[in-house]
């Protein structure tokens, strides 16, 4: 491993110390993109004999390069947005002049859609192309398709000219904004069944005739009126898309680009969940899988919060799960940004005022302002216009909405409203903020009623085939039996028992709690804690059990735990998979700390101190709902997090500490600075 910069420099610098036979060039994202580019130009691969493994330099150029991609696909008839790619800016001003405002501007060979945006005038076309060139030698001026679906398709081919569509996943948000800032559910839930043939069929045409060799995707803006297409964009590399797609499928996209780059063959390789179908079958998906963005803008000045074509989002999350409200909501408190789903929440401020201009204008909070628009009693119609968002998932959101409405009326909970509500991704918490009662209690009320989770597994073929692989996600949608009938009776219990698909092991277990989302402060060096925690674990015999939803991640590759559960880091969803692995359907054991004998298959505690915050923030909530914490004492962790505690620490051992105090009020604040 070399700590050097990835630029031609110092690879050559390598590649001459280390005569390698073979370079990989595709998974590094769009750094090593170029890098392989570089290269290959200044003649250094041909230098030392360097072979190209996988997609070919010139299959790369064609993709980076815009005039030569166009020239490309209009070899094969199959459209893509008018475009011009120019050099100076005096191209670009003329490229506008023939297109016509607004256009799009883009530029090649540029991460994360820097430089990128819409110019409505000249002026504003001017101010953007100064920044553009700054990261481009060439910058796109294309037709304004803003409004239009985008869609991308995640495609594997092998040298033999096999071909098959991994994943398609489908924006929330239609063009405009990047789809690194979008909310993208997998698999597409609005296009027809036409639609998706049509685009499917256009995806393998495409990557045939480029001649990719092993993982790309490519994206499309489909017109919401019609069939009408246009290619966007072909990235022949693995990127953010590809790591959501692995993860939503559990199809190992790099694992599979690697084998490929190296001459393997699609038929050839076997398919890591089922391991008796090959790679060559394409996953099927019986759930959904949403992603939505961490953004962290609240933590700089005088920044931007609008969401457009250029990437600000720092991490991600993805949800799984059996409807769209599930996962929606679900994904909102992933967020770990104060949020317990997309209603239900104590501290969201909409501004009444600006509801019309928070739509039009996106920033991370419009899905909390369109709930807020549809809870004052605006219309799906009247909201898809203003965002142009597809009105199938609006009245997704509106189910919700009414949901919480209906809540908020009724006095108690009955089984079939608690199913209902857990159905539509109301966490326990939620349904205590709207009821005025504690989580725990709620929790309590919905274990008498019966109404648990099923705990069911990704199988990357919808059940087809028998899956090997323990890899997790828990929902409401899969269990079975009658809700006892709404009557009188208070303590009417619900006959509904939870499918698993999954039994709990029988061996003594640790769970370890991850990071949650990629964030400022937490990113992938607190994953690498837990995955060495796991390892440890294993080497001493343990079953392990990793909990964790960032599809970015190595915690979240099946194949490093026991069992991977890809779910929520709350206290809720923590404890339904201790109760679960700790002894089936049953109660939580009220064990204290590490104390008492475990029985064999017992989960012997979790480990919170590797995560970060987030799982660190559960440890004494946990400790007191009975789950052993391994390592620090939960007292002594509070004692270290309480502020109050923490000073009343020091003073007792006569240490130095700054003058604080907790204050509530702007005057106040300014009184103790004065001192």
């Amino acid at each position: 491993i070399y700590f050097l910069p990835v630029n031609s420099h110092f690879v050559e610098k390598v590649i001459a110390k280390e005569k390698p036979d073979g370079i990989f060039l595709a998974f590094g994202g769009q750094t090593a993109l170029n890098c392989g580019v570089d290269l290959n130009e200044k003649g250094i691969l041909k230098k030392y004999n360097v072979q190209v493994l996988g997609t070919p330099v010139n299959t790369i150029q064609k993709t980076e390069d815009r005039e030569l991609f166009n020239k490309e696909l209009t070899k094969i008839n199959v459209k893509m947005p008018t475009s011009y790619a120019c050099t100076t800016k005096n191209q670009a001003m003329k490229a506008a002049e023939k297109i016509g405002y607004p256009l799009i501007i883009r530029a090649a060979f540029a991460l994360g859609g820097k430089g990128s945006g819409f110019a409505y005038d000249k002026k504003e076309l001017d101010e953007m192309l100064d920044t553009a060139f700054a990261y481009s030698p060439q910058v796109l001026v294309e037709e304004n398709l803003k409004g239009w679906k985008e869609v991308e398709y995640e495609v594997v081919r092998d040298c033999a000219d096999n071909c098959i569509t991994v994943c398609y996943m489908e924006n929330f948000d239609p063009l405009g904004i990047h789809t690194g800032e979008s909310i993208v559910v997998a698999p597409s839930q609005t296009l027809t069944n036409s639609e998706y043939h049509k685009l499917r069929e256009l995806s393998i045409k495409v990557i045939r005739h480029l001649g990719v060799v092993g993982e790309c995707n490519i994206q499309f803006a489909l017109d919401p009126e019609s069939e009408d297409y246009r290619v966007i964009e072909v990235n022949a590399r693995l990127s953010r898309s590809s790591a959501l797609a692995s993860k939503a499928t559990g199809y190992p996209l790099a694992h599979v680009a690697a084998k490929l780059a190296l001459g393997y063959r699609l038929p050839e390789l076997k398919n890591a969940v089922t391991k008796t179908t090959t790679a060559c079958f394409e996953p099927a998906l019986d759930y959904l899988a949403l992603k939505i963005p961490r953004w962290d803008l609240n933590k700089f000045r005088m920044v931007s919060k609008k969401i457009t074509s250029e990437m600000k989002s720092v991490g991600e999350i993805m949800a799984l799960g059996r409807s769209f409200e599930e996962v929606v909501q679900k994904g909102l408190r992933m967020l770990q940004v104060g949020l317990h789903g997309l209603v239900a929440n104590e501290d969201v401020k909409i501004e009444v005022g600006k509801i019309r201009e928070a739509i039009e204008n996106p920033t991370p909070k419009r899905i909390l302002v369109v709930a807020e628009a549809l809870r004052r009693g605006w219309t799906v119609d009247k909201i898809a216009k203003i965002s142009g968002i597809d009105k199938w998932f609006l009245d997704k959101l509106k189910n919700i909405v009414k949901l919480e409405r209906k809540l908020k009326r009724t006095d108690d909970m009955w089984p079939d409203l608690m199913l209902e509500a857990k159905k539509k991704g109301f966490s326990d918490k939620q349904i205590g903020y709207l009821y005025n009662w504690e989580e725990l209690d709620v929790r309590e009320k919905r274990k008498i009623m019966g109404i648990l989770p099923s705990i069911k597994q990704i199988d990357t073929l919808a059940a087809e085939y028998p899956a090997n692989t323990n890899y997790l996600y828990l929902t409401y949608h899969g269990g079975g039996g009658a809700l006892a009938p709404r009557g009188g009776e208070k303590d009417a219990v619900a006959d509904w028992q939870p499918i698993h698909d999954v039994k709990p092991g029988r061996r003594k277990k640790v769970i370890v709690l991850g990071g949650g989302a990629y964030c400022i402060g937490s990113s992938v060096e607190f994953d690498w804690c837990c995955v060495n925690a796991v390892q440890t674990a294993a080497k001493a015999g343990f079953e392990t059990v990793m909990i964790n939803y960032n599809p970015e991640t190595v915690s979240t590759d099946y194949d490093i735990c026991d069992k991977l559960y890809f779910d929520e880091l709350s206290l809720e969803r923590v404890l339904d998979i201790h109760d679960f692995e700790n002894e089936g359907a049953g109660a939580t054991r009220q064990r204290r700390g590490r104390g008492g004998p475990h029985k064999k298959g017992d989960v012997v505690g979790a480990v919170v101190s590797t995560g970060g915050q987030v799982p660190n923030n559960l440890a004494v909530k946990l400790h007191k709902a009975g789950v052993g914490i391994l390592g620090t004492d939960p007292a002594n962790i509070d004692r270290a997090e309480n502020r109050h505690k923490f000073s009343g620490m020091l003073d007792k051992l006569d240490i130095d500490q700054p003058k604080w105090k907790e204050l509530l009020s702007l005057d106040d604040v300014h009184k103790f600075a004065e001192g």
